[in-house]
């Protein structure tokens, strides 16, 4: 795309919530007998449970904002959701397209992680039942279609379409609630796809393509591999993009939302490929290391340094 500017009007939609977000003292693997999965029956004792604003959306914003941006978010929020409203404004994000709807309460997701960051994790729709009722704002320069309400991203992806605003679009876990024909007319209007792995490969048997021929419908595949790093791939090349290091795994919670915005903050910018997936590896370990999703926070300083030590590059940011 062309460069970009933190001017740009930026739009992320997703959802909005509260994150209940607890620590199993242990593995799930060694609760899980696999002859058994018909008949799952588990439960685990938590030896921490914290509760922190959250949500696709939010997550995604807040650390675009770190890096330069000012987005706008376009979601809905429920009669609880004060706290929220005001942390994105105090931090200059925009509410202005955000639904305030008092009979609902506000998505709330809640998350178990294991003692090897495996999750296991159910979202409270809440207020997000209403996301549909909301729209992209014309005037978009990009737009973030994270994973929400699917009435609602089916919704933001006409309107994109119709106003030629282009966007990411990322289904992640609602992928199985859209059929074949919808997802293909999203990704084929997208600018760039992403999910992780399994996300990724159950795209392609869901619309029935090869990785050859989904890189053939989109310009740019982003392919998120945890630990791993990502890849970033056209239809001429690919990337393999490192892991930054964390200097501590507290919770991984949020960390895909900080790498998308850390990529996009690059991106947005016309920055090289590789070195927007950097930014995105360098973005996901901030959250790592914090308990929350948006209880992260550094400078751009901060940020350029930390890539430079992890990649041994100058980031010109």
């Amino acid at each position: 795309m062309s460069k970009s500017t933190p001017h740009s009007k930026i739009t992320i939609t997703g959802t909005i919530g509260h994150d209940n977000i607890m620590n199993f003292a242990g593995k799930f693997a060694d609760r899980i007998m696999p002859e058994m999965v018909h008949q799952l029956s588990l439960s685990f004792l938590i030896d921490e449970l914290r509760t922190e604003i959250g949500g696709t959306a939010t997550n995604i914003a807040y650390s675009l904002n770190l890096l330069g941006h000012k987005p706008q978010i376009v979601s809905a929020i429920g009669n609880d959701g004060a706290d929220i409203l005001e942390f994105l404004e105090s931090h200059h994000i925009s509410t202005t397209h955000i639904l305030q709807t008092p009979n609902h309460k506000t998505g709330a997701y809640f998350v178990i992680t294991d003692t090897d960051n495996n999750q296991i994790g159910s979202f409270y729709t809440g207020a997000t039942q209403r996301a549909a009722e909301t729209s992209i704002p014309k005037d978009t320069d990009f737009a973030v279609l994270a994973p929400t309400l699917p009435e609602a991203m089916n919704k933001y992806v006409k309107e994109c379409q119709k106003h030629k605003i282009p966007y990411l679009y990322d289904p992640a876990f609602q992928i199985d609630h859209f059929s074949a024909k919808e997802l293909l007319t999203a990704i084929k209007g997208a600018a760039i796809l992403i999910g992780n792995d399994y996300e990724i490969s159950l795209i392609k048997q869901k619309i029935a393509k090869s990785h050859t021929e989904l890189l053939k419908l989109v310009p740019i595949l982003i392919t998120t591999l945890g630990s791993e790093g990502s890849k970033i791939e056209t239809a001429t090349k690919q990337h393999i993009i490192p892991p930054a290091k964390p200097k501590n795994t507290t919770d991984p919670t949020g960390a895909g939302d900080a790498f998308r915005a850390g990529f996009l903050a690059g991106y947005l910018r016309g920055f090289d490929l590789e070195i927007c997936g950097m930014m995105g590896s360098v973005s996901s370990v901030y959250t790592v290391e914090k308990y929350g999703t948006v209880t992260h926070s550094y400078t751009i300083s901060d940020f350029k340094k930390r890539f430079q030590e992890n990649f041994n590059k100058k980031l010109p940011l």
